[in-house]
């Protein structure tokens, strides 16, 4: 960034780049969706280059913005340690930390330790972005990720706090119409499966289902754990879901060899250590997720 830009331009900027459009952006400033455009345009003249494109799904980082992002990153940093040097404000422990996990993960576990954090910590808000899709960390896109495999990446900080272990369920209408024992004991002739699109060994809890049944028809394929407790609840056919997901459903387990289980993380970046704020949120997820261990086992 050249000298004489306006630090209003910066924030814009970054505004975009982490929500995607100029009217979420503007939301977030508290300022006129034509003003963010304005002082986009701004920042790219006096920079000289295209920072942000705009795409059918909204505006994307070009590399001359993956760079200055990074750099107005540092400085927004920068400027939050200077006013909380002045204000005292990491005594409180305030301000913004952003969560991912994948969607559907947990969720009423989640908000327990939400609501603990926002008893102990009000002025810490927390925005959880559950997406399916990893978020770098080391861009920033998040401050904290809870992911169901070991993180990858040398200025990665991640600690296991849990582990999930699977079943597989089905409708009790479901198996009134089948023989229940054809599965997993026969080769799931008459079973309908419900599995996922993705078929490269990133669920091997659903590929061992599908091996187990390798006769069995396919009910649906879809990368949404939602939908696949939704069309199990229906009736639609076979599933594997976590224990914790599927304890206050009306579910049968059925009777099955171990599935692969799958460890889950706490991951951060090496340089978000030794924040307060963050390191507070960190410990009460923690805490809960390792205090929910039975529930994650199906022990209860």
């Amino acid at each position: 960034m050249g000298v004489g830009v306006d630090w209003d331009d910066l924030r814009s900027f970054l505004a975009i780049a982490r929500e995607g459009t100029l009217s979420a952006a503007a939301r977030r400033l508290g300022v006129q969706q034509s003003t963010m455009g304005r002082r986009l345009a701004a920042l790219e003249a006096k920079a000289g280059v295209r920072l942000l494109e705009r795409t059918p799904h909204g505006f994307r980082l070009t590399s001359a913005g993956e760079a200055a992002r990074t750099e107005v990153e540092r400085m927004e940093d920068a400027a939050q340690a200077a006013e909380r040097a002045v204000s005292g404000r990491d005594a409180r422990l305030e301000g913004i930390v952003r969560l991912t996990t994948v969607s559907d993960f947990a969720s009423g576990i989640l908000m327990q330790a939400l609501a603990d954090l926002a008893q102990r910590y009000p002025g810490i808000l927390v925005e959880l972005i559950t997406d399916d899709r990893t978020l770098s960390l080391a861009a920033r896109e998040a401050d904290l990720a809870i992911r169901l495999a070991r993180p990858k990446g040398q200025l990665l900080l991640g600690r296991r706090i849990g582990e999930v272990s699977f079943g597989i369920y089905a409708s009790a209408a479901y198996l009134a119409e089948r023989d229940a024992q054809a599965l997993p004991g026969g080769d799931g002739v008459g079973h309908r499966l419900i599995l996922t699109r993705d078929e490269n060994g990133s669920y091997p809890e659903i590929d061992a289902l599908a091996a187990m049944a390798p006769r069995a028809e396919v009910a649906l394929r879809t990368d949404s754990r939602a939908s696949q407790l939704a069309a199990a609840l229906a009736g639609l056919g076979v599933v594997v879901l976590g224990h914790h997901v599927a304890v206050d459903t009306d579910l049968v387990r059925l009777d099955a060899p171990p599935l692969p289980a799958r460890e889950i993380w706490l991951v951060q970046h090496e340089d978000t250590r030794n924040v307060p704020r963050i390191r507070a949120v960190a410990e009460a997820l923690a805490n809960r997720m390792r205090a929910a261990a039975p529930l994650f086992l199906g022990q209860e």
